[in-house]
C-alpha cells in the first residue's frame, strides 16, 4: 500500500478544507489545530500498532452523524476544551484490526474486539492531548471510553453545533474519526481556522 501524503493527511490550515452536507464552517466552530492532532494520532496508531498505513479522505462537517458503521467507540474531553471524539468501524474492519493485533483470525465480534476498539479511541485521543493542551493553554482530561454496537442510534452533542468527520481507508478496511470540540475559553480572532471551500 502506498504511503499516505503528509503523514496521514492533515487538514492543512493554509488552504480551505472542503466540507459536505451543505454546511459551512466558521472560525468559531472549528479550528484545524484541534482536528489535525487526531489525524496525526490515527496515523501513528495504525503504523505503530497495526503495521499499516492509512489514507485520509475528504473531511466533512455535519450537524448530525448517521449510524452508518457497526461499532463506535467514543470518549469525552473536558478541561481546556470540551467535546467528544469517536472512532467508527464497520464490523469487518474491527475484526481485521483485532486479528492483526492478536496475530490470529478473529471472526466474531466479542469482548476482545470491543475492548480493542475502545483502546483505539483512547490511544488516539491520548496521543492528541499534548497538542490540544498546548493550543488550549490548559490541561485536558479524557473520560473512560464507551463502545456502541448496532445502528439504532445517532450521535449528537447539544452544547456544540457540528461534528467533523474524517474518513480513512487502509488495508484493514475503512473507518472514520468523528470530532466535536470547542475551547472552554474565548478564542482570539487570529486563531487558525477551518473555512468553507
Amino acid at each position: 500500500m502506498d504511503q499516505p501524503n503528509s503523514s496521514g493527511g492533515d487538514a492543512q490550515v493554509e488552504r480551505p478544507v472542503g466540507i459536505g452536507s451543505g454546511m459551512t464552517a466558521t472560525k468559531h466552530e472549528f479550528r484545524a489545530e484541534y482536528v489535525n492532532p487526531f489525524i496525526r494520532s490515527v496515523s501513528n496508531l495504525f503504523q505503530t500498532l497495526f503495521k499499516c498505513c492509512v489514507e485520509r479522505k475528504e473531511v466533512a462537517l455535519k450537524r448530525r452523524l448517521p449510524p452508518n458503521f457497526d461499532i463506535v467507540a467514543l470518549t469525552g474531553l473536558s478541561g481546556g476544551v470540551r467535546g467528544l471524539v469517536a472512532m467508527a468501524f464497520p464490523a469487518r474492519t474491527a475484526l481485521a484490526i483485532v486479528s492483526r493485533a492478536y496475530n490470529e483470525r478473529i471472526i466474531v465480534v466479542d469482548d476482545r474486539v470491543l475492548d480493542t476498539v475502545a483502546e483505539c479511541v483512547n490511544i488516539v485521543a491520548g496521543g492528541a492531548l499534548s497538542e490540544l493542551a498546548h493550543a488550549a493553554g490548559t490541561p485536558i482530561v479524557l473520560s473512560l471510553p464507551v463502545v456502541i454496537r448496532g445502528s439504532d442510534f445517532s450521535l449528537e452533542y447539544p452544547a456544540l453545533r457540528n461534528w467533523v468527520e474524517v474518513p480513512f481507508i487502509s488495508e484493514l478496511g475503512p473507518f472514520s474519526i468523528r470530532i466535536t470540540i470547542a475551547a472552554n475559553r474565548s478564542e482570539s480572532d487570529g486563531n487558525a481556522s477551518m473555512d468553507s471551500a
